[in-house]
């Protein structure tokens, strides 16, 4: 499993701008019955058995405890792991469980029967050319005037000029938008401190030291954490459901 990414908080619920699935991998997981007003239980198997086939693990009885199972039948078990498990059961079923990270968080995806079915299911849902969603356009009603103002007069500009702040702005001559790109995400301490050799809240302090408005910097910061690359502000776009708005 990967390690997880430190992310810093911005906002007390669910960042509107997360999508999709991080870090998928699978785990085999055995579905154990065991006395009769229990519910089942899953319970991955001991790494001293993990050589073994499905087939030698379903439908066999085990031992297990809260951490891990041990199929009991034609198996030699050593007394000092035989003395840590408790209980006793039956494996109805080996699972193979896809998790997801998100943000600082893992998440089930699904249990399927078989690596193979759990194999097409990541491949399924990631792109080895890219991510999805990592292009968004929203609202211009969630900046204030202020930070609207900032994003004109630094495109009104006959010279191109960079700001040097891991985001760069550009036009979209065709309509009324303002496309912003996001650079070196995503912005948490660990992977910033890769690139940048310095944390999120140094690069936090650093955008609004140069002028750069609080409600600009927190969506561009909510973005950022979750991977976006191109954000566009368009008075035309959908409002994005989570967000603040300051003009409808």
């Amino acid at each position: 499993m990967n390690p997880i990414h430190q992310a810093p908080t911005l906002l007390a619920g669910p960042n509107p701008f997360a999508r999709g699935y991080d870090n998928l991998c699978i785990e085999r997981l055995l579905l154990i019955t065991y006395e009769n007003d229990c519910p089942p239980c899953v319970r991955p198997v001991h790494h001293s058995q993990a050589h073994l086939s499905d087939d030698e693990l379903q439908l066999f009885p085990c031992l297990f405890n809260d951490d891990f199972a041990l199929i009991s039948e034609g198996q030699s078990i050593p007394d000092a792991l035989d003395e840590r498990c408790q209980s006793a059961g039956l494996v109805r079923q080996v699972l193979y469980t896809v998790t997801s990270e998100s943000l600082n968080e893992r998440h089930h995806v699904g249990d399927l029967y078989s690596l193979e079915a759990a194999q097409e299911m990541i491949h399924r849902l990631s792109f080895e050319t890219g991510h999805y969603s990592r292009a968004w356009e929203i609202s211009t009603a969630h900046l204030p005037e202020e930070a609207m103002r900032y994003l004109e007069r630094w495109l009104d500009n006959s010279a191109p000029k960079l700001t040097g702040l891991l985001f760069e702005l550009f036009t979209l001559p065709d309509c009324s938008g303002i496309g912003c790109k996001l650079i070196g995400t995503p912005w948490t301490d660990e992977n910033l401190s890769n690139i940048e050799g310095k944390p999120y809240s140094a690069l936090k302090q650093e955008q609004r030291d140069a002028g750069t408005p609080k409600a600009l910097v927190k969506v561009l910061h909510l973005a950022a954490l979750a991977d976006v690359r191109l954000l566009i502000f368009d008075p035309d776009a959908a409002v994005l459901a989570g967000l603040a708005v300051f003009d409808e």
